[in-house]
């Protein structure tokens, strides 16, 4: 009989670590698609469905945009909370200092939360006003 209880609870802590484990890996990742090349932390983006999945609980992230299971590119990123869902998903575009068109941010639908992307080539390259 007790060997019947440790099997039973065994196999509950086995089926709970395994949802944990799968959420965990579900949790910090969003879909996304562009619709005409775009450029990320210097590297231009074809046109087409991505995931974006970040490292950490925010409001620092490290965001890796995933293609067909290839990381294409990396970014630093900011995990910024909204009082509401996003109705859709969506990708924001603004053309960059050097007239290239950049991935900013991104929304996910259904998320109370959304990226926002840096690029570590316009920090670069951003004038440095400290000594005025």
């Amino acid at each position: 009989m007790k060997s019947s209880v440790s099997l039973k609870l065994t196999m509950l802590f086995l089926a709970l670590a395994v949802g944990v484990t799968a959420l965990a890996a579900n949790g910090n990742k969003g879909d996304f698609q562009i619709s005409s090349p775009v450029q990320v932390n210097g590297t231009m983006l074809p046109a087409g469905d991505y995931t974006a999945r970040w490292e950490g609980s925010g409001p620092a992230v490290q965001v890796s945009i995933v293609r067909n299971g290839k990381t294409l590119a990396t970014v630093p990123g900011k995990l910024v909370q909204s009082e509401q869902k996003a109705a859709d998903s969506a990708a924001e575009i603004q053309n960059g200092a050097s007239g290239q068109r950049e991935l900013t941010a991104l929304h996910f639908s259904g998320k109370k939360y959304s990226l926002e992307l840096s690029s570590t080539t316009a920090q670069t390259m951003a004038p440095d006003n400290s000594t005025k």
